[in-house]
């Protein structure tokens, strides 16, 4: 009898170890994960009853919440919507959170660890707690420049400044009003929602990090070079041989240049005139030479195949394995199947003007508590040295060769010196074009490097280019930045 009520006493024992042990993980590890969780209506309706703490830009709400008479308490006022929404995001009743009003609702909500004291304090005094402020890092003046700059085009533009990773712009059209999805009519949200997700402009896919990625054309070209410069193997006099066309290994598929014809007239071409005269076929016996290992590493140190938080999730770039040759030389200007976010381009500009060091790229300045007090501050941080200064210098002067004796020519801007790329990507036989620039500015001394990406052909079909669309666009923003 003793030895079966032991037996039992142990079960018991290890059941009620387990209940505590578990309790423990889910009170002490879990709980910022099932807070933050879309899934947890609980929280989220605690959220709506709370005050929401401001998303702000240059000090200013572009997010806030204003009490009202309903049961929340609290509605989310989006001010100019559209223009900040791919960074922003939405806080809904019924359809989770998106951009930093997701990534960051445990701060917002006034529910993160670090607000633990601030939880205590409203039980103790019974007044409702409230959220953290978050400050981004985006600068009204660049924003609306980028959102002029592309018009009525669908596309991107994302600015970074190069030493501290900061994105100053994020762009994305089409763009949608966050303030349809806020209000507390769980069928006027549901309604809004199918509406915006049935559009065929896809308004609430963040092109600048998100959503289908695109072919990037010759603004993978800097991937390349900088794979070739970086090997101690090429310099940006190397030369390959110049034909006017090639016939791929092993198809019956022929490459031209953009411009049509060999490239710059001669017999031989260099490295550093393909880049700024934009030459397919040098760059595809550039990338066969390189392989598909060095290319894939180097695209890697940039930060492809990678996740990046910023604090959204952005899609990973790809560069994936190529089966053949000729694959690998389409890969190697940028087509075939490589697929990019313009947030990556950006990034490898951003790298190549801070002379090899990629800094992390990051939409929050700072964390401030409800008294305005900051609690957290950015820390600039290195993501990464893709490339050695020497290469990074060599890159830039082949950059601003594009652009003041190139076909980036469109991104020049009286008195400054540019760095630029461009690129007009092909899509499939009869599609229109995606037009692209990169660069920064100025080269001596960067401020900002940019990466503009147009889909559609900016509605000229295959006549669009990425210098005569994509080039102006870039030069607004980088103009906003200097004249600033």
């Amino acid at each position: 009898m003793n030895k079966e009520l032991k037996r039992i006493s142990v079960v018991v024992l290890l059941m009620f170890i387990a209940l505590f042990m578990s309790s423990s993980v889910i009170q002490v590890v879990s709980a910022d994960g099932l807070r933050s969780d879309p899934r947890n209506v609980r929280t989220l309706y605690d959220s709506f009853s709370a005050q929401r703490g401001p998303i702000l830009v240059g000090g200013v709400p572009v997010a806030q919440s204003n009490p009202v008479d309903d049961n929340f308490s609290f509605l989310r006022v989006y001010s100019n919507g559209p223009l900040y929404a791919p960074v922003t995001g939405y806080f809904t009743l019924n359809q989770g959170n998106t951009g930093v009003e997701g990534a960051l609702n445990d701060y917002l909500s006034g529910t993160s660890n670090a607000q633990f004291f601030d939880q205590i304090n409203s039980i103790l005094t019974g007044q409702q707690a409230k959220g953290d402020a978050v400050e981004l890092t985006i600068d009204p003046v660049v924003q609306q420049a980028a959102w002029d700059a592309l018009g009525e085009n669908s596309g991107a533009v994302v600015a970074i400044e190069p030493k501290t990773g900061a994105i100053i712009a994020m762009v994305s059209k089409a763009s949608f009003d966050p303030n349809l999805l806020a209000v507390h009519d769980t069928g006027a949200v549901l309604d809004a929602y199918d509406t915006l997700n049935a559009d065929p402009a896809h308004p609430l896919v963040n092109r600048a990090i998100a959503g289908d990625l695109y072919t990037p054309g010759s603004v993978f070209k800097l991937v390349v070079a900088a794979a070739a410069v970086d090997s101690g193997s090429y310099t940006p006099d190397s030369e390959f041989p110049n034909p006017p066309t090639l016939t791929l290994p092993g198809t019956s598929s022929v490459i031209t240049n953009s411009e049509g014809g060999a490239c710059g007239g001669t017999p031989t071409v260099t490295i550093a005139t393909a880049l700024r005269l934009s030459c397919n076929i040098p760059f595809a016996q550039l990338g066969l030479a390189l392989g598909y290992d060095a290319i894939n590493k180097k695209a890697q140190e940039f930060g492809f195949d990678s996740i990046l938080e910023v604090p959204m999730n952005a899609t990973p770039s790809v560069y994936p394995q190529t089966e053949s040759d000729a694959q690998q030389m389409l890969s190697s200007f940028g087509q075939a199947s490589v697929r990019v976010t313009p947030l990556q381009i950006a990034m490898v500009s951003a790298s190549i003007a801070n002379g090899g060091v990629l800094m992390q790229p990051t939409l929050v300045e700072s964390i401030l508590a409800p008294d305005l007090t900051v609690r957290e501050e950015l820390q600039p941080t290195v993501y990464n040295t893709p490339m050695t200064s020497e290469t990074a210098a060599t890159l830039t002067q082949m950059m601003i060769n594009g652009v003041s004796n190139g076909v980036a020519s469109n991104a020049r801007i009286s008195g400054v010196s540019v760095a630029g790329k461009t690129g007009t990507a092909e899509n499939g036989k009869g599609d229109p074009y995606t037009l692209w620039f990169t660069g920064f500015a100025p080269a001596d001394d960067p401020q900002v490097a940019v990466a503009v990406v147009v889909e559609n052909g900016g509605g000229l079909g295959r006549s669009g280019f990425g210098n005569s669309v994509a080039a102006p666009i870039a030069k607004k923003v980088l103009e906003a930045v200097l004249n600033k």
